[in-house]
């Protein structure tokens, strides 16, 4: 039987000479090539099984050839590698037909498994239509080239063709209502509205009348009908922050309307229809929150279909120095100064721990480029900002990048132990103290660990001292997002 063969097309000779060599050694013969001209020419004469393409070629935009591919050879699938890690990136290729994105560098296990996996999908997997192209600006949603972002983009972009409900989690700060907006901006329901809607701010007693609408006389005070944001977002995306704070009566209207898919206001006997995709968001343990009995299970499970978790900005300190750069870019476009950041400013600011997150970081940098009056912003200027920068580890002391990594994990456990402490001092200590700090702990360190292997399970448990059956039972246990056809 004659073995798959593989398409390559990447200005980068190195590229195309490891991958040349590490598929031949899996058993596919392989043509490389460097140019889009070559490649196309390979397809139309029916060449290959399979199309691992760049994205910047001296000739053509890798992107721009999958739409011509689809159309003279539907079966044949497409794998983008870009060292343009965006969302943009992600976004494009998954709307115009690729089988998986890449973004550079990629472990070579992982493009195993994708080919792997892109050889082995039924054909119809490949006749799915995509969704149609966005003009996307160059204006970015999102900005980072973490491990940790990467696998963000590439969730958001696998939804732009489903209207699944969607639940983000992560601390104040971190951008979850921008990753809302990019999912709803991508997605099939873009020419709709984005609603949004924050459970914390406004009051219990009037959040089912925001939420649903209320006819006149409903209650005292309600002189006229008032249309709530479920009609509002009609046809488009209702976002729901902070859903951990919703009072229970409403998360019970709410359940409802998930379940029946329809509500009707408040004094009101008419159901409504209810055509919405619902994205909610939390900084909330809402497992916690459902053992203390304050949020619904049932609830959680109809949210939590696809769950995203938004990590905080020092577990991606790589992202920092990028992110400020992009704030200074824009306020030079509100009119501040143009001001730019020296090699000391970038190690100040990745030094910092950023309590408040991206949300921090932004307004630090629109205090630097109205007030530092230099052009180059320096370590002092950027300390003199800040509240608790961290010293720079001694020469025997764990690297910066191994003391990002432990110490939020470290603190947790700490904050952990010392909340159950307190509660029993107080005679409320729960009973199972050792399990519920263990799950606190265990679940934070397996996702950091399979972000940091890109999602190689392999790799975790070897890092982890796990067996590899254990490491995927946790996973499981836990209900751990992981990449699928990654081993």
């Amino acid at each position: 039987m004659t073995p798959p063969t593989v398409l390559i097309a990447d200005d980068d000779r190195s590229i195309r000479t490891v991958l040349t060599q590490a598929l031949g050694r899996s058993g596919y013969q392989v043509r490389s090539t460097s140019n889009a001209a070559t490649l196309w020419r390979w397809v139309e004469e029916g060449e290959g099984d399979l199309v691992i393409t760049d994205v910047v070629m001296p000739d053509e935009n890798g992107l721009d050839l999958i739409p011509r591919i689809r159309r003279v050879r539907p079966d044949l699938r497409v794998v983008v590698m870009s060292a343009q890690s965006t969302l943009l990136t992600a976004v494009k290729a998954a709307q115009r037909g690729a089988f998986e994105y890449l973004p550079k560098p990629f472990d070579l296990q992982e493009l195993l498994a994708v080919v792997g996996r892109a050889l082995a999908a039924p054909a119809a997997d490949a006749q799915v239509s995509p969704a149609a192209p966005r003009d996307a600006d160059e204006k970015l949603p999102l900005i980072g080239r973490s491990a940790a972002m990467q696998e963000i983009y590439r969730t958001i972009a696998r939804l732009t063709t489903a209207d699944l409900t969607v639940m983000i989690n992560g601390e104040s700060g971190t951008g979850k209502e921008l990753v809302a907006r990019a999912l709803h901006d991508y997605g099939r329901r873009r020419g709709g509205p984005f609603v949004a809607i924050n459970m914390a701010a406004i009051p219990r007693e009037l959040i089912e009348s925001e939420l649903f609408g209320h006819e006149r006389g409903a209650f005292t005070g309600a002189t006229n009908r008032n249309v709530g944001r479920f009609e509002q977002a009609n046809g488009g995306t209702l976002f729901l922050d902070e859903i951990g704070d919703m009072p229970p009566e409403a998360q019970t209207r709410l359940l409802r309307v998930l379940q029946e898919g329809e509500f009707t206001s408040v004094g009101g006997r008419q159901p409504i229809r209810a055509n919405v995709r619902i994205i909610a968001a939390t900084h909330r343990d809402l497992r916690q929150a459902i053992r203390q009995g304050s949020f619904r299970e049932d609830l959680f499970y109809r949210l939590n279909v696809v769950p995203i978790r938004l990590p905080p900005l020092r577990e991606r300190s790589e992202d920092v120095a990028d992110l400020a750069r992009h704030f200074l870019d824009r306020a030079r476009a509100e009119g501040l100064p143009a001001k730019t950041l020296d090699g000391g400013a970038v190690e100040a600011l990745r030094g910092y721990r950023w309590p408040g997150n991206v949300r921090e970081l932004e307004n630090v940098m629109r205090r630097l480029a109205a007030l530092c009056p230099d052009e180059v912003i320096g370590a002092a200027a950027v300390r003199a900002e800040l509240t608790d920068v961290e010293p720079p580890p001694a020469a025997d002391a764990p690297s910066a990048e191994g003391a990002a990594a432990n110490e939020p994990l470290g603190r947790a456990v700490e904050r952990h132990i010392r909340q159950f402490l307190a509660a029993y001092r107080d005679g409320i200590a729960p009973a199972d103290m050792y399990d519920r700090v263990l799950a606190e702990v265990e679940r934070p360190l397996i996702q950091m660990t399979l972000a940091a292997t890109r999602g190689n399970q392999i790799k975790a448990a070897a890092m982890l001292g796990l067996n590899r059956n254990t490491l995927r039972k946790k996973i499981r246990d836990l209900e751990i997002p992981v990449m699928r056809g990654i081993a």
